[in-house]
């Protein structure tokens, strides 16, 4: 990451996913990084998006050591115990839609609010959550998968949102919505197939390439794995 300081200091949440544990990989192997830390569910400090109060905890622990240059959110979920992404409007019920808004739009939004005021102040930051082109209300022709285009439409309206508070104090962050691309990965093997997907280290390389080359007027996009500015 040559844009970032040296010595920068990153975070990924949702480490033990493909992608994040990919990106992790990615930022320990940068010499230019001074501290890559990873959270989840099961680190300490742990991240469980179901509980509410581990966001805060979390972030005044990372907090108490620094200022970040870069957070990844790369937690996310397509399906779950609830079952597959929806198909047709009579598919639709709570539970599915809960799940899938806390862990894709609720979790991301308190990781907003809790994160992005420990970006630093007098350098350039990077602050990215992964979101999804389904998500994209202005590309979608196809329909179907309710639960998740919507919860990515709202995780969306909630990075731009933060984008404009966030540089009344930060004004060198830039905060964006990423789309990986299909990646192999437990996320994708239902619908894909185990082997069918680009390999998770090369769409982390890919993503973080692209936050690299976002400039301050970028903040508040939509970009895809490629660098394609995507519409919302």
């Amino acid at each position: 990451m040559q844009s970032l300081p040296n010595s920068y200091r990153a975070l990924v949440i949702g480490a033990t996913g493909a992608i994040g544990a990919a990106m992790l990989a990615h930022l320990r192997a940068d010499p230019r990084c001074g501290e890559a830390l990873g959270l989840g569910r099961s680190t300490t400090p742990a991240i469980d998006f179901d509980d509410e109060a581990s966001v805060a905890r979390a972030a005044a622990q990372v907090g108490a050591g620094g200022p970040l240059h870069l957070v990844i959110n790369a937690a996310g979920m397509l399906h779950g115990p609830q079952g597959l992404p929806e198909k047709r409007l009579g598919q639709l019920h709570y539970a599915q839609m809960e799940a899938t808004f806390r862990t894709n739009t609720f979790g991301p939004a308190l990781v907003l609010a809790h994160f992005a005021p420990l970006l630093a102040r007098r350098e350039r930051s990077v602050l990215a959550v992964l979101s999804a082109k389904v998500g994209s209300i202005g590309d979608n022709r196809l329909g179907g998968w309710y639960s998740y285009r919507a919860s990515k439409a709202a995780l969306n309206m909630l990075l731009k949102t933060a984008s404009i508070e966030v540089a009344r104090t930060h004004p060198q962050a830039v905060l964006v919505a990423l789309h990986p691309g299909t990646v192999t990965s437990a996320l994708s093997a239902p619908f894909n197939g185990a082997e069918i997907g680009r390999d998770a280290a090369q769409a982390a390389a890919d993503m973080l390439g692209v936050l690299d080359g976002l400039g301050v007027e970028q903040t508040g996009s939509f970009h895809a794995y490629n660098g394609q500015n995507l519409p919302w």
